[in-house]
């Protein structure tokens, strides 16, 4: 309880709170000076809000040398440190920790209800946001819904439509599951798969997906195609 107060105090500055969001969208290092400029503070404003960010393990940073001379340039990257804002705490991460291994144990039956649970969660969650029955929505409206539901979720997905090939391409910027990913990653990431398969076939029929990377395997995002029908 005690840390969730702090990491609410920290983040009920508006600003800070836009850093941190702008550091999970792009998925990458970031200077003092590269946030100054972005939000148009001055660097020593920049330097005490992610100073700040760091204190509740948030954000960490790292010294890189620059090779021309002088003090080493500081970094700040993402902790991989999951904050948990629920207030009363509750422990869903121990809970999914729990399921997954269940799932696990009981071979490919097990295997194969995890991927349907994925799918129908994905599936319910859009469900939350369509106000218009899929039929009376063109193809923008429902990429939109598809891009406010993952920002919810926290992946803050990025779409490229593509008319005359009726695809979409995209990046998952920030994994939900990745708290769990150490149990078994091939699984999660299929897990992960079937989700995003659910999310887009409450919208679009029977639609073709394909993985292209994955930032597990060291690429900088998990990218996908999709190749829609249209309801």
């Amino acid at each position: 309880m005690e840390q969730t107060l702090k990491v609410t105090g920290v983040l009920s500055d508006p600003t800070r709170f836009n850093i941190y969001q702008y550091m999970i969208k792009h998925h990458q290092e970031v200077s003092v000076a590269s946030i100054a400029k972005e939000f148009n503070i001055h660097p020593n404003v920049a330097r005490l809000h992610l100073s700040k960010l760091e204190d509740i393990h948030m954000v960490e940073s790292y010294s890189e040398k620059t090779g021309r001379g002088g003090r080493p340039s500081r970094l700040y990257k993402l902790s991989d440190e999951v904050i948990d804002l629920h207030f009363p705490h509750r422990d869903y991460k121990l809970l999914s920790s729990i399921a997954l291994e269940s799932f696990i144990e009981l071979g490919e039956p097990g295997r194969q209800a995890l991927y349907q649970t994925g799918y129908k969660y994905g599936a319910k969650m859009i469900e939350q946001y369509q106000r218009i029955p899929s039929i009376n929505l063109n193809t923008e409206q429902k990429l939109k819904i598809l891009e406010d539901a993952g920002t919810m979720l926290g992946m803050y997905p990025e779409f490229q439509y593509d008319a005359k090939d009726n695809s979409v391409s995209f990046q998952i910027n920030n994994c939900p599951f990745k708290e769990i990913i150490d149990k078994n990653h091939a699984m999660v990431c299929r897990m992960h798969h079937a989700f995003i398969k659910g999310m887009f076939e409450a919208l679009f029929d029977d639609i073709e997906l394909m993985e292209t990377e994955n930032m597990f395997n060291g690429c900088e995002n998990c990218s996908y195609v999709a190749k829609l029908s249209i309801v």
